[in-house]
């Protein structure tokens, strides 16, 4: 199985969204039905960072780093561009 951690983007709300799965499809849409009231306040979510790894606890692990750092700054030292 593959497990990928992930980063979207709201152009609404200018902020990012961190975190890991095992289905990256089905995780993102999920997000764009606006479930939680965070993630419904700023529809739609768009995907800026995916990388995948074969243990959930590697998944995990990035996605720990990537909050702890924050999603911006994480994207900004890989040199990765949003927008």
């Amino acid at each position: 199985m593959k497990y990928t951690t992930y980063i979207l983007f709201s152009n609404k709300l200018g902020k990012f969204y961190t975190g890991q799965t095992d289905d990256l499809d089905r995780r993102i849409e999920e997000h764009n039905l606006g479930k939680t009231p965070f993630m419904k306040t700023g529809l739609p979510w768009s995907i800026v960072f995916q990388k995948s790894f074969k243990s959930r606890a590697d998944a995990m692990e990035l996605e720990k780093k990537i909050k702890k750092r924050g999603a911006k700054r994480y994207l900004n030292d890989n040199n990765i561009t949003v927008g």
